[in-house]
């Protein structure tokens, strides 16, 4: 169709500027009378005129009228009504024109501004006009008929890009090792019954497929929540239907049965998985129920699994939105889901030319909503946090843990171990943690706790300056405000400063390995970083602490009282 209208406006271009009137009108007739139904409307929109004088060139030629012995003078014929009525176009652009830009009294303000609308509307004015009429004159201000479009996504977080890149640089490391990479998210809920699925499809004419008027969620019989994974290297999704709640174990056990079914066969030797997965939903990096299901997942499969989240406000750019959700919904356009049979055996038959291929299954268990994970449970996941937005990104390592005869649990390490009985507290100043031996680390709280008595040295030196300073202004300042006493010792605030910014550790997390609150803790934080400033002193992250480290750090919170 575009190649017609490219060829016709060509040839009009060529020939109408050497025909007369009626010439130029029956050439246009018959290039319609050619191309049969909508030809009026193509050879009106190649050459520029109304579909009316194509019309009338048409009825000419089917009426056999003879030639005429005259031609029209050049300007002939009734005058534009824009030409006519100088005040038209005017008021017509203070209808349609942007809301900043037109008449903000507008009476089609919160109308449709349809040309029979903004006909009435000029009507109504004083300018008798028709709706055709209307549409040239839009057609001639450079105005045409256009929808929404979906560009604008909102405040942007300032490490949107930086979490992109680093994601890509993942993803990439992952496969050139061999490791699975897929992407994660759960499809729009669809309700099963005789309901009405967006699209069209080939059907006999005049025999549509009958559906309710209305979409009640009470006329269903049932709803289904497709949850997906889409393996990046193997171009392959597998997507669990579940018929309950769209929760975090929901999700997780859904990357399980594809990992059982498929992922341990396509990758027999992965030690690794990526998992690529949107910032909120079932599976958003604030759900404390997530993670630990994940761990949960790692253990069982001796996987270490690596989330890396999309940015809030960019799910559209999770390749799996694009390289399964997309074909899935073509696949079943028109098509009422009236059964979980349908959808399945719709995923199922879903290809590209690209060679996607597409498993799906049932998944009829209970999910229920309301899971709670404790603090203390929290804080016992073998969980690492990535240096760069640790909350974005972060690995669960495989716990494995034996049992000795009294029953205390103990981590397994290649390259650390430690005996049953010196899984104490003070563990969490081994060098292991903290980057340091003890001696460092007791030099270095002795030297950080007196720039702190200097600062309040200093503090009660200048109040007293400015008590004498007071004499001569008789203005008495007041007392340095001490506040309530510390019940958190200088030594553990060090320590918790250390362990958040060499592992990356949470506030709820050391608030329970070290039994106080998540406020005390950013308040220690915050105080010991600036002494460590003055000290001159700065805490290098570690690397991605290895499986190892993790499952002592958990052993060791499980021995501050955390039940899983």
């Amino acid at each position: 169709m575009l190649q017609t209208h490219e060829m016709l406006v060509a040839k009009f271009e060529a020939i109408l500027p050497h025909l007369d009137e009626r010439q130029r009108r029956l050439l246009l007739g018959a290039e319609a009378r050619a191309l049969g139904h909508g030809g009026i409307r193509a050879v009106s929109r190649a050459a520029g005129v109304r579909e009316a004088t194509v019309s009338l060139g048409v009825d000419e030629l089917e009426a056999g009228a003879q030639p005429l012995s005259r031609v029209r003078k050049p300007g002939g014929g009734r005058k534009r009504l824009a030409d006519l009525d100088l005040g038209l176009r005017p008021a017509l652009l203070a209808l349609v024109e942007p809301d900043e830009r037109g008449d903000p009294m507008s009476p089609l303000r919160w109308t449709t501004k349809s040309t029979r609308h903004l006909a009435s509307a000029l009507t109504a004015q004083g300018h008798r006009i028709s709706a055709d009429t209307v549409a040239d004159l839009l057609r001639a201000e450079g105005f045409s008929l256009q929808g929404n479009t979906k560009t604008l996504e909102g405040k942007q977080h300032p490490d949107r890009d930086g979490q992109f890149r680093y994601l890509n640089e993942q993803a990439r490391t992952h496969r050139d090792a061999g490791q699975p990479v897929i992407s994660v998210d759960t499809k729009k809920k669809e309700l099963l019954g005789e309901f009405k699925n967006t699209g069209r499809e080939w059907r006999p004419t005049g025999e549509p497929i009958a559906v309710n008027t209305h979409d009640f969620p009470g006329d269903s019989v049932g709803k289904a929540v497709p949850y997906g994974i889409y393996d990046i290297a193997a171009n392959a999704g597998w997507v669990n239907v579940g018929t309950d709640h769209d929760t975090a174990a929901f999700a997780v056990e859904s990357i399980r049965r594809w990992w059982t079914a498929t992922g341990a066969d396509s990758y027999p030797g992965a030690t690794q998985l990526l998992i690529t997965a949107d910032s909120g939903g079932s599976n958003g990096y604030r759900s404390r129920a997530w993670k630990a299901e994940l761990a949960t997942l790692a253990t069982q499969t001796g996987l270490a699994i690596t989330v890396c989240h999309l940015p809030p406000g960019t799910s559209k750019w999770n390749k799996i939105e694009h390289r399964l959700f997309c074909h899935i919904t073509m696949n079943w356009r028109g098509r009422p889901l009236t059964s979980h049979e349908v959808i399945l055996a719709s995923i199922a038959a879903t290809t590209t030319r690209t060679g996607l291929r597409v498993h799906a299954e049932l998944d009829t268990a209970d999910y229920p909503t309301g899971t709670q994970i404790s603090d203390a449970r929290m804080a016992a996941l073998p969980i690492a946090r990535h240096t760069f937005h640790g909350d974005w990104n972060y690995t669960l390592h495989p716990h494995t843990a034996t049992e000795d005869a009294a029953g205390t649990t103990t981590a397994n390490s290649d390259n650390y171990r430690t005996p049953a009985q010196d899984q104490t507290p003070e563990t969490l100043s081994h060098n292991t943690f903290t980057g340091m031996t003890p001696e460092e680390l007791a030099t270095l709280t002795t030297a950080l706790h007196d720039l702190r008595t200097a600062h309040q040295a200093r503090i009660q030196a200048e109040h007293r300056a400015a008590v004498e300073a007071a004499h001569h202004t008789g203005t008495r300042p007041h007392a340095p405000r001490s506040g309530r006493p510390q019940t958190f010792p200088f030594p553990d605030r060090v320590l918790a400063t250390i362990l958040h910014l060499r592992l990356g550790l949470p506030e709820d997390t050391l608030a329970h390995l070290f039994t106080t609150s998540r406020a005390t803790i950013r308040r220690a934080v915050q105080e010991t970083q600036r002494l460590l400033t003055q000290h001159g002193t700065h805490i290098t992250p570690a690397p991605t602490p290895p499986s190892s480290l993790v499952n002592l750090l958990a052993t060791t919170a499980r021995q501050h009282g955390s039940h899983p």
